[in-house]
């Protein structure tokens, strides 16, 4: 259906429009607020500047995501597996996600440095929680009758995962991965404000150090456009996968 995007983008459009008539009412100065008109041409015209910055992000957090995809896909089908790993891990699972991102975005800046790594082990941090506990649930979901027919099939279980469990699992798979790639720039952001060379998270401290309001607002934009993108292409993904949905 087409309305509840053409809704979307009517709440969206209406909210930009009383932003820029409050800034252009009460006289805003740009350095504290610019309206979404300076902040749209802010970010066409500062493009040259933004870009390589842009793609420094872009790929620290496809990195991130892959680094997080090579660990969490094993790790929930050995916990699958082994009900009792999954007891003993899940402590340490939900602790990785208690520790502040901000507390662990310095300890990993001085022993990886400020190069990407540093910025791609946070991404995967953030984005390995929800992979690992969406395709776990998945796994653990699948229909008891089916995998009695399975079992009396004679499928083992390495069968029994590519033709059954898998399978089963791929659109809760796919939910936790739309929900990782959604917050996939905080981690790498968050990396580049402690400590970085380039990517957007550097050139938004650079920006409000010198009060480019509007620049930083433009490098939020080019972010917030990065994670629409990433999870449009999710979706897009996970419709040619997941066909029987």
């Amino acid at each position: 259906m087409w309305w509840p995007k053409f809704v979307a983008a009517g709440v969206i459009l209406v909210l930009l429009i009383l932003w820029e008539l409050a800034c252009r009412g009460l006289n805003l100065p740009p350095y504290i607020l610019p309206p979404p008109s300076r902040i749209g041409l802010v970010a066409l015209t500062r493009a040259p500047l933004i870009g390589p910055h842009a793609l420094a992000t872009a790929v620290e957090i496809i990195a991130g995501i892959a680094l997080a995809l090579v660990v969490a896909i094993p790790l929930a089908i050995v916990m699958f597996a082994r009900p009792a790993l999954e007891r003993a891990l899940a402590p340490f699972l939900v602790a990785s996600q208690a520790v502040p991102v901000f507390a662990v975005a310095p300890l990993l800046v001085v022993w990886l440095g400020y190069g990407m790594t540093s910025k791609i082990l946070m991404a995967a941090v953030i984005i390995f929680f929800p992979i690992t506990v969406s395709l776990l649930a998945g796994l653990k979901s699948c229909d008891r009758d089916l995998r009695l027919l399975f079992g009396l099939m004679g499928g083992g279980f390495l069968d029994s995962l590519r033709l059954l469990y898998f399978p089963w699992a791929l659109p809760q798979f796919f939910a936790g991965l739309r929900v990782g790639v959604s917050v996939a720039t905080i981690g790498a952001v968050i990396g580049e404000w402690v400590g970085a060379q380039q990517g957007l998270g550097y050139l938004m401290i650079q920006a409000n150090a010198r009060l480019q309001v509007d620049l930083v607002f433009a490098v939020i934009l080019w972010l917030t456009l990065m994670g629409l993108g990433l999870w449009t292409l999710v979706g897009w993904i996970e419709g040619r996968v997941v066909t029987w949905r």
